[in-house]
């Protein structure tokens, strides 16, 4: 019995460390922008192909990666979609800054649509296979089988959320991030560079999502063109359940749903008699969002925000 909570706790963390790398991204753009950027799930899925890609321009054969064609691999990926990220931005999101908090919304929508249509053209819309980053060994921790390439998502997970958390709270990069979040118009008066800001924002965000996807394809084994819908839903729904703007609640909410997840994926064929199995996981992640919607719309970290507040941010 310790031995099944140790492993499905593994597990939690393991899915919940990919959500909140890309729940981060969502949030961090919201805390600035005050939008919502759909195409964000795109930049998840992009990051595994772009992985693929590189990894295949360095080597040929990805069958036989070794670990240093492996790392180039992850950090060009990561970085090229940090690029797109911001190219994205200037090209979809900026023209729309004066425009009513509908138009970049819309905007993202059909970024988003293009993304994914552009990967299926390029690659083709069949799902293919994605090597694992890491070594793939099991063993046990407390009669628990966990495997190495959990732990290698886990170190490599918090290591990029640390530095986040680094960057925003003691880099003067962070914190003229923070005043361009709490007012653009007095950042501006103070000297900042709101544009540099803001593509930042862009530049961060989908370049965890990357790292999030690459690892998410790692551990599955698999990448697919629309890979980043479903996820990046419910990394939305972690941001929302941690509270939309907050980086350390984006992060709560993505361990709290991962662990809702795959706590309830395990009980439920229990506790039903088999009338209910895993296939319902997705429906306990969408529940949870409709109630948090319901009862707690700021979230669990959260500041209540209403309309009136955001109108007073953006004139002043």
């Amino acid at each position: 019995m310790l031995g099944h909570i140790v492993q499905q706790v593994f597990n939690a963390l393991t899915i919940g460390s990919i959500y909140a790398l890309i729940a981060l991204g969502y949030t961090m753009v919201y805390g600035v922008l005050r939008m919502i950027n759909f195409a964000h799930g795109e930049m998840f899925m992009l990051g595994a192909y772009a992985a693929f890609l590189c990894l295949t321009i360095l080597i040929g054969d990805i069958g036989g990666a070794g670990a240093m064609a492996m790392t180039a691999a992850f950090f060009a990926a990561v970085l090229i979609v940090g690029f797109v990220g911001i190219g994205i931005e200037r090209m979809a999101y900026k023209p729309l800054r004066a425009s009513t908090r509908l138009a970049p919304m819309l905007s993202s929508l059909g970024v988003s649509l293009a993304l994914v249509a552009g990967i299926q053209i390029l690659a083709g819309p069949q799902p293919q296979a994605f090597p694992s980053f890491f070594p793939n060994e099991r063993f046990e921790i407390l009669g628990g089988s966990v495997t190495t390439i959990q732990i290698g998502i886990l170190v490599a997970a918090f290591v990029l959320m640390g530095g986040l958390q680094l960057l925003v709270t003691r880099s003067r990069i962070g914190i003229v991030v923070r005043a361009v979040s709490e007012s653009r118009p007095t950042a501006q008066l103070l000297g900042i560079n709101v544009n540099r800001s803001i593509s930042l924002v862009f530049f961060v965000g989908p370049l965890l999502g990357a790292a999030g996807g690459i690892l998410y394809a790692s551990y599955y084994g698999v990448m697919t063109p629309t890979m980043g819908a479903i996820v990046g839903l419910k990394a939305f729904t972690a941001a929302i359940l941690g509270g939309i703007g907050s980086i350390p609640g984006a992060m709560l909410g993505s361990f709290i749903l991962a662990g809702v997840e795959v706590g309830g994926t395990a009980l439920l064929p229990v506790l039903t008699g088999g009338m209910l199995g895993t296939e319902y996981r997705d429906v306990l992640a969408f529940l949870i969002l409709i109630l948090v919607l319901l009862f707690r719309p700021a979230g669990l970290l959260g500041e209540a925000v209403t309309e009136e507040s955001m109108v007073y941010k953006r004139e002043f």
